[in-house]
C-alpha cells in the first residue's frame, strides 16, 4: 500500500506544497507488533506511479516491494520542479555552477535537516519503523544519488547506508571529496553505487569511470563496505534505476 500526502519546505526550499509518499509492506496491515526499517528515497515523485512520474516512467517500487514480499517502509518526497535550477540547488550539498542556469546555491544541507529533523520524526510517529541507525537508509538517483552519499556521509548518525543510482559526482568535485575524506564515517557503513556503460559517453575518455572509481575508492579506504557496479548497457533513466533494485536492496538489506 501506498499513501500519498502533502507536505511543505520551509525556508530558501519553498516551492509550495508537494507530494510525499509512504509504501507499507502488506504485514503491517496485519501484525500490529511488526516494525520495519526505513528507506528514505530522493525524487519521490518518480518512485512509484508513472502517472506522477516526469517522464512518465517510474521506478516501479510498490510492484517490486509486493512481488518480492520485502519488509521495508518507503518513504519519498517530491522535488522542486521550479523551472530555475531549484532541483539542482536542493540536491546540492555545495554551491555550483549548472551550465544551464550558471551559479546555484548549494541546499543540500537544508534538505537534509528536512528529512532528519521533520520528515523522520514524521515517518517515526505516524507509521511501524525501526527507527534506529541501522534499519535507516537513503537512495536516490542522479542528484538524488548524490544527495544520498552526501547523507550517509554527513548524516552517519541518522543512516547506516545508502543507494547512489548514477551519482553526479562531477558536481563540486573537491568539495565532495573533502566531504568524503573527514566526515565521521563510522566502519561498515553500507554504500551502494552504480554507473550505466551508455552513460559514460557523456564525459570524454574515462573521466567518469575515474571519477566514480575515485569516490568508491575514498568510501571503502574510510572503511564503508562499498558495493559499485557498472552497469552493462544502463542508462541515465527510471526504467534503468528500476533494473537496479534488486542489487541496492540486497547490499542495503544484507543481514538485516
Amino acid at each position: 500500500m501506498v499513501i500519498k500526502w502533502e507536505v511543505t519546505m520551509e525556508g530558501r526550499l519553498g516551492g509550495g506544497a508537494r507530494n510525499a509518499y509512504v509504501y507499507l509492506p502488506a504485514r503491517a496491515e496485519i501484525d500490529a507488533n511488526a516494525r520495519f526499517p526505513v528507506l528514505y528515497m530522493f525524487d519521490g515523485h518518480n518512485v512509484f506511479f508513472d502517472a506522477d512520474a516526469t517522464y512518465g516512467k517510474s521506478w516501479g517500487m510498490k510492484e517490486y516491494l509486493d512481488a518480492t514480499g520485502t519488509p521495508l517502509i518507503v518513504a519519498a518526497v517530491e522535488c522542486n520542479h521550479g523551472a530555475n535550477g531549484e532541483r539542482l540547488s536542493e540536491y546540492s550539498p555545495f554551491d555550483f555552477r549548472a551550465p544551464e542556469f550558471g551559479p546555484l546555491p548549494g541546499l543540500g544541507r537544508e534538505t537534509m535537516e528536512w528529512f532528519v529533523h521533520t520528515f523522520k520524526p514524521y515517518i517515526d510517529s505516524h507509521y511501524p519503523t525501526l527507527p534506529d541507525r541501522e534499519h535507516t537508509f537513503l537512495a536516490g538517483s542522479s542528484m538524488g544519488g548524490l544527495m544520498s552519499l552526501y547523507g550517509v556521509t554527513a548524516y552517519n548518525g541518522v543512516f547506516s547506508g545508502a543507494a547512489a543510482l548514477s551519482p553526479s559526482v562531477m558536481v563540486a568535485a573537491d568539495k565532495l571529496d573533502e566531504l568524503l575524506g573527514t566526515a565521521p564515517v563510522r566502519p561498515g557503513t553500507l554504500v551502494y553505487m552504480d554507473y550505466g556503460s551508455r552513460e559514460m559517453g557523456h564525459l570524454p575518455g574515462m573521466k567518469m569511470a575515474r571519477r566514480f572509481g575515485h569516490v568508491a575508492s575514498v568510501l571503502m579506504e574510510r572503511g564503508a563496505f562499498v558495493t559499485a557496479r557498472i552497469v552493462p548497457g544502463g542508462e541515465h533513466c527510471e526504467a534503468s534505476w528500476e533494473r537496479q533494485i534488486p542489487f541496492f536492496m540486497n547490499t542495503l538489506l544484507y543481514g538485516v
